[in-house]
């Protein structure tokens, strides 16, 4: 199979090195699972001072990013067949992770545009497939989080977590939140595992989980045991009409 290719334009490509030393991330890398390139406008600019930005149009505080040099970084990079291209902006849809789980299963190639400065050219735009926010809160530069994307997509390519059934029912992959986890001892300071899990029950033991994570939704994000509830209804109705 071959590697899933994440290519990312950015100013300060020195913050992605620390990726290929992230535990199951770094060995996902190293193993060629995934391939990660970096690509500099710098290097692509063409006047004596290798100039990527300048003052907006109009008038404003600070310097927008060129266009002509994000082209061309841009246009340098290889196309694989299933191809998405991102552009990390607070002004983008909140990232969830339905989107990092079709990424990493419909495609072969994420382009990661990271902005700087004040912002970018408007014409910037037109080369993304899709625009992307961590949330309603505004960075120094779009690196941090093409970072999560890289990390949330890779970690769901096959092999890269030992066990694929430890990603099934973590928080968020069907809306809900996790269930709580215990381990050894059973008794830590006065706090005690529930019997249910020492039980050796299997039937209880699921139910119990599902109970907290509908429970621990409902208390921590109830946003989302709306939509599952909603979503569960249209199943069932579809169900029925079967």
């Amino acid at each position: 199979m071959a590697a899933y290719r994440l290519d990312v334009i950015s100013l300060a490509p020195q913050a992605f090195t620390l990726l290929g030393e992230l535990g199951v991330i770094g060995r996902a890398f190293a193993a060629g699972r995934a391939e990660l390139h970096l690509h500099n406008p710098r290097d692509h600019a063409t006047d004596r001072y290798r100039k990527v930005d300048d003052e907006p149009y109009g008038g404003g505080a600070g310097m927008v990013l060129k266009p002509e040099p994000v082209f061309a970084a841009f246009e340098s990079i290889p196309v694989c067949s299933q191809r998405r291209v991102l552009l990390m902006t607070p002004q983008g849809r909140p990232l969830i992770q339905a989107d990092l789980q079709r990424w990493a299963e419909s495609h072969d190639q994420l382009v990661l545009l990271c902005g700087h400065y004040e912002g970018f050219d408007e014409r910037i735009r037109s080369l993304a497939d899709e625009e992307v926010s961590l949330g309603d809160f505004v960075l120094t530069g779009g690196e941090l989080p093409a970072m999560t994307i890289i990390n949330g997509v890779v970690r769901l390519l096959p092999g890269t977590v030992g066990t694929a059934a430890s990603l099934v029912d973590e928080s968020h992959s069907d809306l809900l939140l996790e269930h709580p986890h215990y381990t050894r001892p059973a008794d830590f300071r006065g706090m005690s595992v529930p019997d249910v899990l020492r039980s050796g029950d299997h039937a209880a033991i699921a139910r119990w989980r599902q109970q907290q994570r509908e429970q621990r939704t409902a208390n921590r994000r109830p946003d989302l045991l709306d939509r599952w509830n909603r979503r569960s209804n249209v199943e069932n109705d579809d169900d029925g009409m079967n």
